[in-house]
């Protein structure tokens, strides 16, 4: 399967683990961190918090290349009415980790999709289950650093991996971008399409 696009693509984030997974697409692209707060205006679900905060990465990307392909992304945790953001210290990535222990919380990546005459953005949700775990499992996680810079303070694709039981819904969602239904879109919105085989 080969795709093919017209358009220029810009994804708007540093994150290492969305650019790993935007290249999926085998399609040429570049990556322009947005320099912005991460921060959502008024009282919002959690959905439409992380669409606000992906659309708001597009918007000075759009401003500098008008005819590309602009993708922002922000994923959030949530447990119950309580958003886990990244943590500010380990002592906090611990209160957050023994939170999650032996429950099920919400892992929701909004996507923003703008420029070029595009602009559409939607919310995934994907539910995780913890095993119970123990406050020695917890303190030698955390010592590794890698909470610091994850939503929820774990990474699924990491040792933090090891704490899941359960998971229904889009893995790569709570990687951080929900590449299946971003790709599906994107054949939606017709700026990528299946490159067609020259006839023997």
């Amino acid at each position: 399967m080969k795709l093919t696009t017209d358009y220029s693509f810009i994804l708007a984030s540093e994150s290492p683990r969305r650019k790993e997974l935007f290249s999926r697409l085998a399609i040429p692209f570049d990556v322009q961190p947005a320099k912005i707060e991460e921060v959502a205006e008024g009282k919002l679900t959690p959905e439409d918090m992380a669409i606000s905060i992906a659309y708001k990465k597009t918007v000075p990307i759009v401003e500098s290349n008008p005819n590309a392909i602009v993708i922002g992304a922000d994923t959030i945790v949530y447990l119950e009415e309580e958003v886990l953001g990244k943590p500010a210290s380990k002592e906090q990535a611990k209160e957050y980790l023994l939170k999650l222990s032996g429950r099920t919380h919400h892992v929701v990546t909004g996507v923003s999709i703008q420029g070029a005459g595009t602009s559409i953005s939607f919310a995934e949700t994907t539910l995780v289950t913890f095993y119970e775990l123990t406050e020695e499992q917890i303190d030698a996680y955390v010592a590794t650093g890698d909470s610091m810079d994850k939503a929820g303070a774990y990474g699924i694709q990491t040792m933090g991996g090891l704490f899941v039981q359960i998971i229904e819904g889009d893995y790569n969602n709570v990687v951080g971008l929900p590449i299946s239904r971003l790709f599906q879109t994107l054949l939606t919105l017709e700026v990528l399409t299946f490159e067609k085989e020259l006839s023997k």
